[in-house]
């Protein structure tokens, strides 16, 4: 892929939202119908939509699921690429999504505890489906909705998906995210350098030139949300720097 900005579309019972750090109840944004929000951004330019289920990812039931479901019919047909995440624990879980539409599942508390499953779906699904999301907090990958660190690295974690058959990383910072206070492009540079699978960067974007930071890590794309909720920039704005940057 050449390097794309992302919208993200994060949904807590039933709403869009946009939390600090992903804590919940901390709520920067907040509104009422997610299959409008996602399909502004495709009029707004979006090829690709991120779309979360925070309910699944903090709570482990995937409550947004319907809205998901939703969202890939509308927004299928205009052309979108469309990826979701949150709360997919199980093989099924991933094949029900992967089933109806979507085109790549994310991956992340499952595929740290369970990394077989990684393997399983990449064999069933094809590799380009299949995203291990890598959440680094104190230099470490998260879990369980980012309130537990595991005893891994990213980049350890990233070498060990790849082999198992992911087709691309979702990289996080958590540090940076949801602050809007810029980014940290050197914990991404250290995971794009180790693998050879696409890494989409996320986490403090809050200036364009944050965007041009994160492309000249060599990930290939990057997903943004506070920054484009809270009227950083638009996403027309975005696409036009990342063209001009060629």
């Amino acid at each position: 892929m050449s390097f794309e900005v992302i919208p993200a579309v994060d949904m807590r019972n039933g709403k869009c939202v946009q939390l600090v750090q992903g804590v919940p109840g901390s709520e920067m944004v907040s509104i009422d119908n997610p299959v409008a929000v996602a399909k502004d951004w495709v009029a707004q330019g979006a090829k690709t939509l991120h779309l979360i289920d925070l309910d699944g990812a903090i709570d482990g039931k995937r409550k947004n699921a319907p809205i998901i479901e939703n969202i890939v019919k509308e927004c299928k047909p205009l052309g979108m690429k469309i990826q979701v995440g949150g709360g997919i624990r199980t093989f099924e879980n991933a094949a029900e999504l992967l089933n109806i539409g979507v085109d790549r599942v994310i991956l992340s508390t499952a595929a740290i505890n369970n990394p077989k499953l990684v393997k399983e779906l990449a064999d069933e699904f094809g590799s380009e489906r299949i995203n291990v999301a890598l959440d680094s907090k104190n230099g470490k990958v998260a879990i369980d909705g980012w309130k537990k660190e595991s005893e891994f690295t990213a980049v350890e974690m990233g070498i060990k998906f790849e082999k198992l058959g992911a087709g691309s990383i979702l990289f996080t910072n958590i540090d940076s995210e949801g602050l809007l206070q810029g980014v940290n492009t050197t914990p991404t540079e250290e995971l794009v350098k180790s693998v050879s699978i696409p890494v989409i960067a996320s986490g403090g974007v809050t200036k364009l030139q944050d965007l041009v930071a994160l492309k000249k890590t060599g990930a290939k794309a990057v997903v943004v949300g506070s920054a484009l909720y809270t009227g950083k920039f638009t996403l027309p704005e975005a696409i036009n720097i990342i063209n001009e940057d060629l």
